[in-house]
């Protein structure tokens, strides 16, 4: 049920984002996509291979043993 914390990932949502990054490049809009819902470090990099440029990595991050360590491989992803 999408609008609360620690929802699965849905991924039906990076065929959306593929085109949504190839409306926006084919305009060449300076334009982020974002996403938010379910990202880990699997997720992140699904999602930034598809085109995302900004995700929200909420429960993953403050539900972790270690928040740091968490941060660093979503960046790493």
């Amino acid at each position: 049920n999408p609008g609360f914390g620690g929802q699965a990932f849905i991924p039906e949502v990076l065929d959306k984002i593929r085109a949504l990054r190839a409306l926006i490049d084919a305009r060449g809009l300076p334009t982020e996509i974002e996403v938010d819902g379910g990202i880990n470090p699997d997720t992140a990099r699904l999602c930034a291979a598809a085109g995302a440029t900004v995700l929200v990595a909420g429960s993953s991050v403050f539900r972790a043993d270690d928040p740091a360590a968490m941060i660093a491989a979503l960046r790493g992803a």
